[in-house]
């Protein structure tokens, strides 16, 4: 079963998070550079807390995301959920 590069859940799906958001690459055609593998929640969360521009100068290898205070906080939450829940991911509030 394949495992979630984040929260190191085995998961029976990942889907594929590009570090540099593809959005920020500025030819189209150009590689978007390195991916990993993670779980649906890793990725809703991900998603939900950063903006691309974030993702795509400050958080873009592995190591930045799973050391990004917010990020330790839901991966070590995440880590002590079992697989098959379904995880409800909630935008900050905006200050």
């Amino acid at each position: 079963m394949p495992i979630c590069q984040l929260c190191e859940r085995e998961m029976k799906r990942l889907t594929v998070h590009h570090l540099v958001p593809r959005q920020t690459v500025k030819r189209k055609k150009s590689d978007p550079g390195p991916t990993i593998e993670i779980c649906s929640a890793c990725h809703h969360q991900i998603h939900a807390l950063f903006s691309n521009i974030e993702l795509a100068q400050s958080l873009n290898t592995l190591e930045k995301l799973k050391n990004q205070p917010q990020m330790d906080k839901f991966l070590k939450w995440i880590t002590k959920q079992t697989p098959d829940k379904r995880v409800k991911v909630n935008r900050p509030k905006e200050i």
